[in-house]
């Protein structure tokens, strides 16, 4: 690994080369960046009438049924989406995967969603289920939020057959927004590829899950997902409301705010005066469950770009900010442990803080982060890593064995293979290697840090 790793990052925005999925064209500029280029071209107009065409195509003529499916968390794109559907006069059915720990607001909102006047179905799995499941992918593949990842996109689905109601509608297109394959950038459905490829199952699958804490088949029945054969008979198709209207979240932000009773997060945090949500700048985005924060800390950690970096590209393509600006803004929010709620996590999942920063470890990317003599990632006294390479050291090209890094943590997920504890093995060794030298252990320092 050199000294001083190198990572290129757009020349517009502050997407890096290790994004997943990213690429970059001749002049140095990110697919993301392209794409909202292209939304200046698209006759939004034409866009919004193919909408109504469609909706009109699926809509209960006699009144017997619902015209559509809305999937919804209470946060601001949802209940935009119902706000929108709603105003052109349709009926929606709106259906929730219960988050695992609601924040406050998180249930205000659910409710100021539900005040708009609609039906509501609000799912809550087993939670002995969802906790072993959450715990094993957490240190399977690094991330928590799996199994509310795979709800949200299966359970409102199995609603849909259930109820046979054809037409679900999603929010904004991930591919589109921040970047990702042409031919998904450009298309409106969401579908079973789609899930599978983008849905973060990150090579996990939820029959991998039997047999955790005893799992069994039936305890899985509303993560799965419908077979093709019962969507076929329902005829169930799922489509991006962003491909049909020109999607900006700040703008529908303050529509969300005039018309409903949504409510963003006033409180002020650690980072200077400003009140926003942990890893970003903003205020206004994953409201609703407690635990998000370490979701986004793990891109972070795998990826070398976190939730900031994401609002910051995208308040530069709108023209909100300058990327110095920007670049100020990542320096100051990102990267930090996400403490806010992080005792009620280790309780949920079962864990120490020794072993939560162990299974961070395992899963961080060592070529962008600061490690020591024995290659353990080194934390500072807040329990921060050291990230070696940031927008302000943009580089020509990626160096390879960072590119390498980036790469293999990507076929991990996609593999499932990047199971924390099989990886233990190397940082095991470190850590024993260092025992004599380190003062209270690897890691011991933050276990017992009061925030």
């Amino acid at each position: 690994m050199p000294d001083t790793p190198t990572v290129r990052y757009c020349k517009r925005c502050l997407f890096p080369e290790t994004k997943p999925d990213l690429s970059f064209d001749e002049e140095g500029i990110c697919d993301a960046c392209r794409s909202a280029e292209v939304k200046e071209e698209i006759d939004w107009d034409a866009r919004g009438e193919e909408l109504k065409e469609i909706l009109e195509r699926y809509k209960s003529n006699d009144g017997s049924n619902y015209d559509c499916l809305i999937p919804v968390s209470g946060g601001k794109d949802s209940t935009y989406q119902v706000l929108k559907i709603l105003e052109l006069g349709y009926r929606p059915l709106t259906v929730t995967w219960s988050a695992c720990s609601y924040t406050d607001v998180g249930l205000n909102n659910i409710r100021a969603m539900q005040n708009l006047g609609v039906d509501h179905i609000q799912f809550t799995p087993n939670p002995r289920v969802y906790r072993a499941i959450f715990a094993e992918a957490f240190r399977r593949v690094g991330d928590g939020c799996w199994p509310c990842h795979v709800g949200i996109f299966s359970y409102p689905i199995r609603v849909a057959v259930n109820y046979k109601i054809p037409l679900l509608i999603y929010g904004e297109n991930p591919q589109f927004e921040y970047g990702g394959p042409a031919t998904r950038a450009g298309n409106p459905v969401l579908d079973r590829q789609w899930l599978e490829e983008f849905g973060g199952l990150l090579g996990n699958r939820i029959e991998d899950m039997l047999g955790v804490e005893g799992i069994t088949e039936s305890d899985l029945i509303p993560y799965r997902y419908p077979t093709d054969q019962e969507l076929a008979d329902v005829g169930v198709t799922a489509i991006f409301l962003g491909y049909y209207q020109k999607w900006d979240a700040r703008t529908q932000l303050r529509e969300v705010l005039d018309k409903t009773e949504f409510k963003i997060n006033t409180t002020v945090a650690d980072v200077g005066e400003r009140a926003h949500q942990e890893g970003t700048y903003t205020n206004y985005e994953n409201l609703d469950g407690k635990f998000v924060g370490v979701h986004d800390y793990l891109k972070f950690l795998k990826f070398g770009f976190g939730r900031a970096t994401d609002h910051a590209s995208i308040d530069i393509r709108n023209e909100r900010i300058s990327r110095e600006e920007a670049k100020d803004l990542v320096r100051k929010y990102e990267g930090k442990v996400p403490r806010r709620y992080l005792v009620e996590y280790l309780e949920f999942v079962g864990m120490t803080e020794d072993e939560f920063y162990e299974t961070l470890d395992a899963f961080t990317n060592k070529a962008i982060f600061q490690t020591d003599e024995y290659g353990r990632i080194q934390r500072d006294e807040n329990g921060d890593v050291q990230k070696l390479v940031w927008p302000d050291d943009d580089a020509p090209e990626t160096d390879e064995q960072t590119r390498e890094a980036a790469h293999e943590l990507i076929t991990e997920e996609l593999t499932g293979t990047n199971d924390a504890r099989r990886r233990g093995g190397e940082f095991e060794s470190a850590h024993a290697k260092a025992a004599g030298n380190s003062n209270g252990g690897p890691i011991g320092q933050f276990a017992s840090r009061d925030e």
